[in-house]
């Protein structure tokens, strides 16, 4: 299983940016795909997930602005982030479960700052 988060970057208060995370090695359109997230100092936080029949789950903190989509011939979940504050600021991961194992992707730096 391979995960590769990528998208992340340096964006002013109320801009936005779009991650995506590239998967392998499993097949994609039968697994749920979550979006995490860890703020320097702090413990990782849920953002978001999807399920295979595109049904999605947000943390409080995030409805309404952030919003996460999958396209699963190119086997990529999407995290779109408007209205970015800065304590978004933090490295973000996608996550799922094959095989009663967790895999994690390398996650992508977002910073939120004027």
């Amino acid at each position: 299983v391979q995960l590769q988060a990528f998208g992340g970057g340096l964006v002013q208060p109320g801009g936005s940016l779009r991650l995506s995370c590239a998967a392998a090695g499993f097949n994609f359109r039968l697994n749920t795909m979550n979006w995490y997230r860890q703020a320097p100092g702090k413990q990782r936080e849920f953002v978001a997930d999807i399920t295979s029949a595109h049904s999605t789950n947000y943390a409080d903190s995030v409805k309404g602005r952030f919003t996460i989509s999958r396209d699963n011939i190119k086997r990529t979940v999407f995290l779109q982030m408007n209205n970015l504050k800065p304590e978004d600021t933090a490295v973000y991961y996608c996550k799922t479960m094959y095989r009663d194992r967790h895999y994690w992707g390398r996650g992508t730096q977002v910073t939120v700052s004027s």
